[in-house]
C-alpha cells in the first residue's frame, strides 16, 4: 500500500504536535512494508519558526532518531500534484491550508482512485467552528478524529459512520524508560504557553505546588511572552525554551516526575482527549500527576496509571509523596508502562489504521 500523508511539517515541531504522532506511526506503517511518505508546505510556519530561533541545523536533529522517513516539500498546487501518483491512501491533517484541503477533495472527485481521509487532532471543531467548516471535506471518504468527543462533533455535521475515533500515541521505539537508571531531581514540564488557554492552571497545579514541596522545576517549551516567562521566574522555575521532541525521553529521565495540566478546550468542550505528552510520558517510565480531566474513553487507569489532582492543595499531596516514597513512584511506573505497551503505542494505531482502511475499501493490507 502506498500511503501519503499532507502535514503541516514532518521535519518540525516547534508548536507541533502532530509531528510526534505522524512519525511515529509513519514509522511503525513502514516496518510493515507499506511505502509512505508525508508531504509539506515549503514555507511551513512551524518550520520557520524554528529556523528562525535555532538555526537551519534544527530542521535535521530529528532525522536520526527517523533515518528511513521522507518528507517532500511544495509550493502550489502544482507542485503537490505528483503526491497523488499511484497513492492508494491520501491522509491530510487540518492544519493544512484550506486550499491544499480544497484540492485534495477536487482530485478525489474528478476520478482518483484514492481513498482520502480528514485527520483532525485539534480542538478548532469548538473552538472556532466557522474556521472548520469552511474547509472543502465535501469529497473526502472520512474523518479519523482523535477523540470520541470530537468525533462527536462530526456525526453531528453529518458524517455518521465515516467518522472514526483513531487515538495518538507513544512512539515505543523513542519513548521508552532509560536503559541505565540515571539520578532524578525535582520535575519537568514540557508544554507550550499557547493562547493563554491554561495560564491560571500551570499556575494553580504546576507552578504553586512545586514551589511549595521544594521541588526544582524544568519548563521546556514555546510562545512564552514576556509576562509568562515573569510568572516562571516568580516561582524560580528554569525555563529551557524549545525541546526537540527526539529529546524528550532524555529530559524525562533526569526527573522525578511530570505533570498535566490540559488545555482548557479538552476540559469543558472535548473531554477524554488526552494530549500525545501523556501517552509519551507514561512510555517513558516518569510519574505523571494530572490536573483534572474526565477519561471518557477508559483509556487508562486513573489512580494506577497516574495521579489525579482536583485543586492544587491535593497536586501539593501528590507531589510530596511522589518526592518522598520510592515504591509509590515505582508501582506508577509500572502500570503506566503497562497500559502503553498494552493499548497506546503507534504499532497499535498502525494496526487500527489499516482496519480503518479495510473497512472502508474492503481491502486489507
Amino acid at each position: 500500500m502506498k500511503l501519503v500523508y499532507f502535514t503541516h511539517s514532518l521535519t518540525s515541531c516547534w508548536n507541533h504536535g502532530n509531528a510526534h504522532f505522524l512519525r511515529g506511526v509513519l514509522s511503525a506503517l513502514q516496518a510493515r512494508g507499506h511505502d509512505v511518505c508525508a508531504w509539506e508546505p515549503a514555507d511551513a510556519w512551524s518550520a520557520e519558526n524554528l529556523r528562525r530561533d535555532h538555526g537551519a541545523a534544527a530542521l535535521e536533529i530529528w532525522r536520526n532518531a527517523y533515518p528511513g522517513l521522507r518528507s517532500q516539500r511544495y509550493r502550489g498546487e502544482a507542485e503537490m500534484l505528483p503526491a497523488l501518483e499511484g497513492a492508494d491512501v491520501i491522509i491530510a491533517h487540518e492544519w493544512n491550508e484550506p486550499w491544499l484541503i480544497a484540492a485534495l477533495g477536487r482530485a478525489r472527485r474528478q476520478g482518483g482512485r484514492f481513498l482520502l481521509l480528514f485527520h483532525d487532532t485539534h480542538h478548532r471543531a469548538v473552538s472556532d467552528p466557522e474556521s472548520m467548516r469552511r474547509d472543502d471535506l465535501e469529497s473526502y471518504d472520512g474523518i479519523l478524529a482523535f477523540g470520541e468527543a470530537l468525533a462527536r462533533v462530526y456525526r453531528r455535521w453529518g458524517w455518521g459512520r465515516r467518522v472514526v475515533v483513531w487515538h495518538e500515541a507513544a512512539d515505543t521505539g523513542l519513548f521508552h524508560p532509560p536503559v541505565r537508571e540515571p539520578e532524578r531531581d525535582g520535575l519537568i514540564w514540557i508544554g507550550n504557553w499557547g493562547d493563554d488557554e491554561r495560564s491560571v492552571e500551570l499556575e494553580e497545579f504546576l507552578l504553586r505546588p512545586a514551589r511549595e514541596v521544594g521541588l526544582p522545576l524544568d519548563i521546556h517549551g514555546v510562545r512564552y511572552p514576556q509576562h509568562a516567562l515573569a510568572t516562571l521566574a516568580r516561582y524560580g522555575a528554569r525555563y529551557h525554551g524549545w525541546l526537540p521532541n527526539v529529546g524528550a525521553p532524555e529530559a524525562f529521565a533526569r526527573h522525578l516526575a511530570t505533570v498535566h495540566v490540559p488545555r482548557r478546550f479538552y476540559v469543558d468542550l472535548l473531554p477524554g482527549i488526552p494530549t500525545i505528552r501523556v501517552f509519551e510520558a507514561l512510555a517513558c517510565g516518569i510519574p505523571l500527576v494530572t490536573a483534572p480531566w474526565r477519561d471518557e474513553e477508559g483509556l487508562f487507569r486513573p489512580g494506577q496509571d497516574y495521579l489525579v489532582a482536583h485543586d492544587g492543595a491535593e497536586m501539593a499531596r501528590h507531589l510530596g509523596a511522589l518526592r518522598d516514597d520510592p515504591a509509590l513512584r515505582a508501582a506508577l511506573v509500572a502500570n503506566g508502562l503497562a497500559t502503553i505497551r498494552a493499548r497506546h503505542s503507534c504499532a497499535h494505531r498502525a494496526e487500527e489504521l489499516l482496519h480503518i482502511i479495510g473497512a472502508m475499501t474492503g481491502v486489507h493490507a
